[in-house]
């Protein structure tokens, strides 16, 4: 059902210090930086394949949040809620609709449909500036 694990959702409530941590001290690379809708959200490559790790002011701390791609969300939510399965909630993301859930640990689990497969690379080298700076 799941196919790739394409990003983990990093809470950053001091945004700005997240960013240069990953960039300056683990070697990462700023992909893109955006401000919509009153969140920050960060892109950072840490390797050459996925996942993506995208660090948010808006997550709550230890709220890790591990997004996997599947290729049919209804079909796979279908068989999920067949085998007992609880749906969080619903949202779209840049690159297609969404769908979170909790494991029995209350880990942060999502699921969404690559529906705007070149989203990432549109996003790429976009870098929002706070209006003070």
């Amino acid at each position: 059902m799941f196919e790739l694990l394409d990003f983990v959702y990093l809470p950053a409530p001091d945004f700005e210090s997240s960013v240069d941590y990953y960039k300056n001290t683990l070697g990462g690379k700023l992909s893109w930086k955006i401000h919509a809708y009153g969140v920050w959200v960060a892109c950072i490559v840490l390797s050459e394949e996925e996942p993506y790790i995208l660090l948010a002011n808006h997550l709550e701390k230890n709220d890790i949040v591990l997004i996997y791609n599947v290729s049919n969300l209804e079909k796979t939510v279908f068989q999920l809620r067949s085998k007992g399965w609880e749906e969080e909630k619903r949202l779209d993301i840049p690159p297609g609709p969404c769908c979170t859930f909790r494991d029995p640990a209350n880990n942060h689990i999502a699921i969404y449909e690559k529906l705007s497969p070149n989203i990432m690379k549109e996003f790429e080298g976009r870098i929002d500036v706070k209006e003070n700076e």
